[in-house]
């Protein structure tokens, strides 16, 4: 997400534009000042405080150690930062950024979250019968990516939504529980999600419902 990935400024499909051209695939390179740990099984066998974080194009950024910060795990050196060794994110069991254990991918420091009281309506309709509509809404703006609407449980149908196996996890919101709709005879699987336990700069979110436009009809007022 944020610079390189989803609608960002190095990303293959950036929102804006920059006032001369840029060059294709090119990779920005900084210092990451927090320490970084990988651990395998009750072994630390990545332990850095002089880590480079690597953003390039298309994917979420990634770690480059100096390779004496790394022992026992396979590392490869990082074209893109010289002098520096790459270290496959599953080749351990758990990283951390100082004491907080990571999931998915390292965090991005470009990436923000905004959580905004807004009047914008959001009506969801699902064969035929309409589960939500509500201009008291909570407008997610999420780096790089289109707005989202999340509306309180009290203003949805929630007798016709089932909590499904379904979650999903995001790093900078946390884990997303799935909500199937059963409206008479049809039933469309995994229709909402919410965040029951958010992490902090998504705390406004907390339990409130939005909904997937490729499984139903989701009209809002946000702008296109």
């Amino acid at each position: 997400m944020s610079l390189t990935t989803g609608r960002g400024p190095l990303s293959p499909n950036p929102a804006g534009r920059f006032s001369a051209p840029m060059p294709s695939e090119v990779v920005y390179v900084e210092p990451f000042q927090r320490r970084v740990r990988g651990v395998l099984g009750d072994r630390t066998v990545v332990d850095s405080e002089r880590v480079l974080l690597v953003h390039r194009p298309g994917r979420p950024p990634a770690y480059a150690f100096p390779a004496a910060d790394v022992s026992v795990v396979a590392m490869e050196p990082d074209v893109d930062a010289p002098g520096h060794v790459a270290v496959a994110w599953d080749a351990v069991d758990a990283w951390y950024e100082e004491d907080e254990q990571l999931h998915g991918h390292p965090r991005n420091p470009y990436h923000r979250i905004d959580c905004l009281r807004t009047s914008r309506r959001l009506r969801v309709e699902v064969a035929g019968t309409v589960l939500v509509d509500t201009d008291a809404t909570i407008g997610l703006y999420e780096t790089s990516l289109a707005p989202k609407l999340y509306a309180q449980p009290s203003s949805v149908r929630t007798d016709l939504l089932q909590q499904s196996d379904t979650t999903t996890y995001c790093p900078y919101k946390g884990t997303a529980t799935w909500w199937t709709a059963v409206v008479g005879d049809a039933t469309v699987a995994d229709v909402a999600w919410s965040y029951e336990d958010p992490y902090p700069e998504s705390e406004p979110i907390r339990g409130l419902l939005s909904f997937e436009p490729q499984r139903a009809t989701v009209v809002t007022d946000l702008p296109a």
